[in-house]
């Protein structure tokens, strides 16, 4: 039961990250890392809610293990300080491209977990996925890797790498409770007003602004890593890994949808592709629903 429920919120965690796009356009001229704090506090506000909830105390943020507090920034905050570099050093198709490779790095470290067989139709299903992210990313264009990029390349792969490395080690601290996020979301968030204290101008958010920052926290940047961490703990990583694939595919759509980028052909092959890759990395999970409902 916990392991469907993981995989269902695993589900709902990348259809808030789909959200993303949007609400970092209609977040406007707030630096990045301004925004990364604002949006950060809020998802820190999500956590002080959850132990009030759960009838707990703050002070049990106190108890929990420092490895865990290490390994949640390095994922949380490091994640995001690499990416916003990569994407201040190269160009944002190249920097997307090597960091979009963080779903089948997490497909491929699960290997190495205790108990996890990696399957031919898992990697089959990522690097298809894979392919469609690429289709997605360039929307018909090229790509060239030019040396004088070669720092911001490196920093996309270092934010690819931190975040898959970060939700595989997750998979193994089932004994660290999930509120203990709320730790995470506190420190992550001083590091990020640190940073834009250090390299950014502080802006005045408007009031749409200000309204996409809150979103952003309440969801794809704040909110949403509670369920993660839940669902990495109880789920199964590789569907999840090959699952995440559908976050830039759904976060195009919405652009679509909200008349902020157009449909293109390169999309309806994307979405072919990426769907045809999730369901066949889910190919054993989706043989365990059906049998679940051909008995009942």
């Amino acid at each position: 039961m916990e392991h469907t429920k993981g995989n269902i919120l695993g589900l709902i965690t990348i259809l808030l990250w789909s959200s993303l796009a949007l609400f970092t356009v209609y977040s406007g001229s707030i630096p990045a890392f301004e925004l990364l704090s604002i949006s950060f506090f809020i998802a820190s506000f999500i956590g002080l809610l959850m132990l009030k909830n759960q009838k707990r105390k703050v002070k049990e943020l106190f108890k929990i293990p420092i490895k865990a507090y290490i390994i949640g920034v390095f994922g949380l905050f490091g994640y995001h300080f690499f990416y916003f570099l990569a994407i201040k050093n190269a160009p944002a198709v190249e920097a997307n491209l090597i960091n979009y490779l963080w779903p089948l790095l997490i497909v491929l470290f699960s290997a190495f977990l205790p108990n996890e067989k990696l399957k031919w139709y898992h990697i089959l299903g990522t690097l298809i996925a894979l392919i469609g992210a690429i289709l997605l990313v360039l929307k018909g264009g090229s790509f060239e890797f030019e040396i004088k990029y070669l720092a911001g390349y490196l920093f996309a792969l270092f934010a690819a790498i931190i975040w898959s490395s970060y939700s595989v080690i997750s998979k193994t601290l089932k004994h660290v409770p999930t509120f203990a996020v709320t730790g995470f979301c506190i420190l992550t968030a001083i590091f990020s007003l640190i940073a834009h204290l250090i390299f950014e101008n502080t802006v005045i958010p408007s009031s749409t602004e200000l309204f996409a920052a809150i979103m952003l926290g309440l969801g794809p940047v704040g909110g949403a890593f509670y369920l993660w961490d839940f669902a990495l703990k109880n789920g199964d990583i590789k569907i999840l890994g090959s699952l995440s694939y559908l976050a830039p595919l759904l976060s195009t759509l919405i652009l679509v949808i909200m008349g902020v980028a157009s449909m293109s052909i390169y999309i309806s092959l994307a979405c072919l592709f990426i769907i045809l890759g999730s369901l066949i990395s889910s190919k054993e999970y989706l043989k365990l629903i059906k049998g679940i409902f051909i008995k009942s």
